[in-house]
């Protein structure tokens, strides 16, 4: 399929189809086969903005979508160049290791072997680079809170849904080259997607620091790159790391959080 064709909206067809054609214009697309998966990445604007619709379809047909902010599908690209470098690292499993990572219930994969996630207002976004009998692979998922009253007779509480695409290992560097040329195209100027503050604004960024609490340390790190200056916080301790990235836009609030719970 050519890169204009979508796979990700095809087939809806009826009156609803027909006005969320309306409402949303399809700007770029772009297919790529990995092993026996399609995946289509859509560039997409509607009155809200531009966003991209990444689409998993299996061998059965059967699809999972995740949406992106082009601020979130940015940061996307820069956590798929860090799991990149990680699995370069990685050398090749032994049987035990394998029988090990897929010892889970139906041969499913039971340990990460780096994990990320993102929070973005009422969504969540968990990378976690796997491992079981097929391979190597990295399992994006995104978590929405409808919040409450959502859908006729719905819950009146908050109700989270999820959808979940899993990318083989193989297909990392395409995937994210696909995503960087497609966010380089479509996302505007650097304002965009790094919320106001690009990185030329600071001629000089704060050196990292870490603190010591219990068996953890937790190290921060302000970073920048074409899209703007962001703070990266890792808490690493002997058998585990994890981190999240806080863009520039965000520091007041997640600040004000902060010493909103000290407070408490």
């Amino acid at each position: 399929m050519a890169d204009g064709d979508s796979g990700s909206e095809r087939g809806g067809g009826g009156g609803g189809g027909f006005q969320r054609d309306q409402e949303t214009q399809e700007l770029a697309s772009k297919r790529l086969d990995i092993q026996n998966k399609r995946f289509y990445l859509d560039v997409k604007q509607n009155s809200k903005g531009r966003f991209i619709k990444i689409a998993e379809v299996g061998a059965g047909g059967s699809k999972s979508r995740l949406t992106l902010s082009l601020s979130v599908a940015a940061e996307f690209r820069d956590y798929l160049g860090d799991f990149i470098e990680h699995y370069a690292q990685l050398g090749p499993s032994s049987p035990e290791q394998i029988a090990q990572a897929s010892a889970g219930e139906d041969g499913g994969p039971r340990r990460a072997l780096k994990s990320e996630f993102l929070v973005r207002e009422n969504r969540k976004y968990y990378l976690d680079l796997k491992e079981n009998q097929r391979g190597r692979f990295l399992r994006i998922r995104q978590t929405v809170n409808r919040g409450p009253g959502f859908g006729v007779g719905g819950p009146v509480g908050g109700m989270l849904s999820g959808q979940t695409i899993a990318l083989p290992a193989q297909g990392l560097i395409e995937f994210r080259d696909a995503l960087a040329k497609l966010i380089d195209d479509y996302g505007g100027d650097d304002d965009e997607l790094s919320g106001g503050m690009a990185a030329g604004g600071y001629s000089e960024l704060p050196e990292g620091t870490s603190i010591m609490v219990d068996s953890k340390r937790f190290f921060f790190d302000v970073g920048s790159n074409k899209y703007g200056v962001f703070l990266r916080v890792s808490e690493v301790k002997p058998s585990y790391r994890n981190s999240i990235t806080i863009p520039f836009k965000a520091w007041s609030k997640f600040g004000g959080v902060s010493a909103g719970t000290r407070r408490r």
